[in-house]
């Protein structure tokens, strides 16, 4: 067994044959932000085999207050975030599989990138992702572990399908516009993300290594800065709950609307109804007659008066400069296409 994990296998609750679990286990980081990277260098660390990473963004600047994988190198070189993540973590564990992916999750992709993972971690900024990993995850018998922080506030929850309550039990709808703090609103202040991602982690390891007793069995919260800390129970699977009472799975049927704000950016991304792959090259020549144009095997970047297109293979497009989804659309229509 490599001798880097030997203090991890002294300690008690994983051992030797937790250390090969860990080893031959897969799991899933959806998102690479502040949490994903943080749980993508705790996880890569450990020993985990196979990380995939997902993460539709770019690295800018404003990620490296908190989002530790990252360098300025790679906001310079606007790396997709799945990839800067994948090239560091490989540098950090060489053993161990990372299978980066620059994808969008949503209802036609997300299926396919739970199968055949043991634990799904989430590292998300909204609650439209996390009903889609819930259904997924319940639909498919898979453990995930929810988690957020805004503020200096976090949240976290282990959902075992069918055994404890899931994401929708807890949270019937995701709550009402403006009635929350964002990260637009309230920032965020790193031990946070610290103090999250690592009960996030602690309790994928347990799930992993097979000590389900051990699991905290509660939505956790916590607040840093005004020094709380509480568990609430979270009760049982609901029999009307649609996801796992019913078995309905709403968000798995149902094409989003294409349009998304992100979460302090002054940006919406728009996805295609089609995903299709681009040809950088050829739409650099069409656009140079309208702005300026840059572009890497994994993007391109278009600057028009005060907008700022970043345009990607599967023609989803991150709209800067605007808060407002119409005028996105109308940009995207105008100079990428329907």
């Amino acid at each position: 067994m490599d001798e880097r994990y030997s203090r991890q296998i002294l300690f008690n609750g994983i051992g030797e044959e937790g250390q090969r679990r860990l080893l031959a286990a897969r799991v899933l980081i959806v998102g690479c932000g502040a949490l994903g990277s943080a749980h993508a260098e705790s996880l890569a660390r450990a020993g985990v085999g196979h990380l995939r990473i997902v993460d539709r963004d770019f690295v800018e600047p404003s990620n490296l207050q908190r989002q530790t994988l990252f360098t300025e190198s790679d906001a310079e070189k606007r790396l997709p975030k799945a990839i800067a993540a994948a090239n560091h973590l490989h540098e950090i564990n060489s053993v161990i599989e990372v299978e980066p992916h620059i994808l969008d999750v949503n209802h036609s992709t997300i299926e396919d990138l739970i199968k055949d993972c043991d634990v799904v971690v989430d590292g998300t900024d909204n609650f439209a992702t996390r009903y889609l990993i819930n259904d997924a995850c319940v639909k498919h018998d898979t453990n995930w572990i929810y988690g957020a922080a805004v503020g200096s506030y976090g949240v976290t929850m282990t959902i075992r399908p069918h055994e404890t309550a899931c994401l929708r039990c807890v949270f019937e709808e995701a709550p009402p516009a403006a009635s929350a703090p964002t990260c637009d609103t309230a920032g965020v202040i790193m031990p946070i993300i610290n103090i999250v991602s690592a009960v996030q982690v602690s309790e994928a390891v347990k799930l992993i290594t097979g000590h389900v007793e051990a699991l905290h069995g509660s939505l956790m919260q916590f607040d840093v800065w005004r020094n709380e800390w509480r568990r609430i129970g979270p009760g049982t699977p609901r029999a009307d709950c649609a996801t796992c009472g019913l078995g309905l799975y709403e968000t798995l049927s149902q094409a989003g609307e294409g349009a998304a704000v992100l979460c302090g950016r002054d940006a919406i991304q728009i996805s295609p109804a089609q995903p299709t792959r681009i040809n950088f090259s050829t739409l650099a020549e069409r656009l140079r007659r309208a702005g300026e144009v840059k572009f890497n095997e994994y993007l391109l970047r278009f600057k028009t008066g005060n907008f700022e297109l970043t345009v990607f293979q599967d023609a989803r497009s991150i709209i800067r400069g605007t808060d407002e989804i119409a005028i996105a659309r109308s940009l995207y229509a105008k100079y990428i296409g329907t």
